[in-house]
């Protein structure tokens, strides 16, 4: 009697043993992926990083730059972490790359929304003083419209507001220029470029929260 059990035993747990294999492959494949993407964004960031600090005060980023950093600081984790979530979920490739596109252009729209509100943002609200990326000469997405048409900011940057009155001045030639509408125009662009990402998702709660998400980066431009 106990021959047969063990005979038994062996024989359910030889039939288990590829089961385990694959089980086995499979997490660690999963694993592999989620690890390496960690070590993408953290590259990314870090990259990003060096950007920004190496490009203070010059006049001459252009908006390509600046998306390229801004995907770079911002963009690259959320984009890591919404295809990470499509992997998880065993959708097709297309599916994938659609959720990173998504991810890639909600935190592109998210750094742009916060680069417009270090302007239109009181300090209270923000928590630190108005317009303190163009005061320390990092030149954001707003900057870089108003450069486009206002000359005279030029000027006042690359001096790196040296007198008085020169922040002040540069702040009111961006909103001027229209530097804040433009980058708001961009932001919304990018929210559109994210939401038409989502038409691979079936209707339903999770596509409907995705939705929310891009609704709620664009909310705080009002």
């Amino acid at each position: 009697m106990l021959g047969s059990l063990n005979f038994v035993i062996c024989l359910v747990c030889s039939c288990l043993f590829p089961i385990y294999i694959i089980i086995i492959v499979k997490f660690s494949f999963f694993i592999m992926i989620f690890l390496l993407g960690v070590i993408q964004v953290i590259k990314d960031f870090a990259s990003g990083e060096i950007k920004q600090a190496t490009c203070l005060y010059d006049c001459d980023v252009s908006i390509q730059d600046y998306l390229r950093k801004s995907y770079c600081k911002t963009a690259s984790l959320i984009a890591a972490s919404t295809k990470g979530a499509a992997i998880f979920s065993g959708v097709s490739m297309e599916v994938k790359e659609k959720m990173y596109d998504y991810g890639k252009n909600l935190g592109l729209a998210f750094q742009i929304v916060d680069d417009i509100l270090d302007f239109t943002e009181s300090s209270d609200h923000l928590g630190k003083p108005a317009a303190t990326d163009l005061k320390k000469g990092n030149l954001t997405l707003p900057v870089l419209y108003a450069l486009e048409k206002e000359p005279g900011l030029r000027d006042l940057i690359q001096t790196e507001f040296v007198n008085a009155g020169d922040l002040d001045r540069a702040i009111s030639l961006v909103f001027e220029s229209g530097g804040i509408e433009s980058a708001r125009c961009l932001a919304r662009e990018k929210g559109r470029l994210a939401l038409d990402c989502l038409v691979c998702l079936p209707e339903g709660t999770m596509r409907s929260s995705l939705e929310g998400m891009v609704d709620y980066v664009l909310d705080r431009l009002h």
